[in-house]
C-alpha cells in the first residue's frame, strides 16, 4: 500500500487502530476548539485568559488547516472531496480564524466546527449509532419529495388563512398587513402560539380555532412519512466506514471489495 493510500485509510476511515486514533484525536481537538470559542465569549474569562484562548485557537486552526490539505492530497479526485458535504464543512471550519485577521469578531464563526462532530458516528464505530444515522439519512432522502409536497400544502394554508384573517380582523386588531397575518398563521398552525397577535372577533377566533386543530392534525403527516421510510431503510443500512478514494462514495456493503459507484478497488 502506497503512502497516499495509507494516508487515506487513516484520515477517512475508522476500521483500523490508526484511523480510529486519528479521528478520536481530531474530535477532541474539535471539541476543545468549540469550548475555547464559547469560553472566550465570556468577558470575565476573556479578560483573564484571553491570550491563552488566542494562542490555543491558532494552534488548533493550523492543525485543522494541515489536516484539510492532507485530506485533499490523499484522494484521487480532490474536487469531489472539496465540494462534498464534509469537505465544505471542513473548509468553513478553518476559514473564520483567518478572516478574523481582517474582520473583527468573525472568529466566533468557528463554532461551526461543532458540525464536524458528526464524524463521531463513523469514528467510534458504535454499530447501533452508525446504523441509526444511516437509517435516518436514507429515510430523509427517500421522503424528501413527499415532505416538499407537504410543506407546499402548509405554505398554501398559511397564505390563505393569513390573507383571510387580514380581511376579517384588520389593522385595528393587530393584523396590520398580510405578511403579519401570515406570520400569525405560521405561529398558530405550528402550535407555538406566542400570543403577541390574537383575533378579537368571533369569526376570527373561529378561524383560529380551526387552524389550531389543523395544526395538531398535520403533525402526524411528516411523522408518518419519515416513519415509513425509516422502516424501509432499516433493511438497507450498512455499518462499515469504507470511503472510496476515487469518488468519495461511502455507502458500501460490509464485504465490498470494489466501490459500487465507480468500480475502484477499496483499501
Amino acid at each position: 500500500m502506497g503512502f497516499r493510500q495509507r494516508l487515506h485509510e487513516i484520515i477517512f476511515e475508522a476500521d483500523t487502530p490508526a484511523g480510529k486514533a486519528f479521528d478520536v484525536v481530531l474530535l477532541i481537538a474539535i471539541l476543545l476548539s468549540v469550548v475555547v470559542v464559547i469560553l472566550s465569549s465570556e468577558p470575565s474569562l476573556s479578560d483573564e485568559y484571553g491570550q491563552l484562548f488566542y494562542y490555543t485557537e491558532w494552534v488548533l486552526t493550523i492543525l485543522f488547516t494541515a489536516e484539510y490539505f492532507l485530506r485533499i492530497y490523499s484522494v484521487d479526485k480532490p474536487l469531489r472531496y472539496i465540494f462534498s458535504f464534509f469537505g465544505i464543512i471542513d473548509f468553513i471550519a478553518v476559514v473564520p480564524t483567518y478572516l478574523a485577521l481582517f474582520f473583527a469578531g468573525s472568529h466566533v464563526l468557528v463554532i461551526i466546527r461543532v458540525l464536524r462532530m458528526l464524524r463521531i458516528f463513523r469514528v467510534l464505530k458504535l454499530a447501533r449509532y452508525v446504523k441509526a444515522a444511516n437509517t435516518l439519512t436514507s429515510a430523509l432522502k427517500n421522503s424528501r419529495a413527499k415532505i416538499i409536497v407537504f410543506l407546499e400544502a402548509v405554505v398554501a394554508i398559511v397564505i390563505i388563512v393569513g390573507s383571510l384573517m387580514y380581511i376579517v380582523e384588520g389593522p385595528e386588531h393587530g393584523f396590520t398587513s398580510i405578511l403579519v397575518s401570515i406570520y400569525w398563521a405560521i405561529v398558530t398552525i405550528t402550535t407555538v402560539g406566542y400570543g403577541d397577535i390574537a383575533p378579537q372577533t368571533v369569526l376570527g377566533q373561529s378561524i383560529a380555532a380551526l387552524l389550531m386543530i389543523v395544526g395538531y392534525a398535520i403533525i402526524a403527516v411528516p411523522t408518518g412519512i419519515i416513519t415509513a421510510e425509516v422502516h424501509n431503510a432499516n433493511k438497507k443500512t450498512n455499518l462499515n466506514t469504507q470511503v472510496c478514494q476515487n469518488c468519495m462514495f461511502d455507502q458500501h456493503d460490509d464485504d465490498a471489495v470494489y466501490c459500487k459507484k465507480c468500480g475502484a478497488k477499496l483499501d
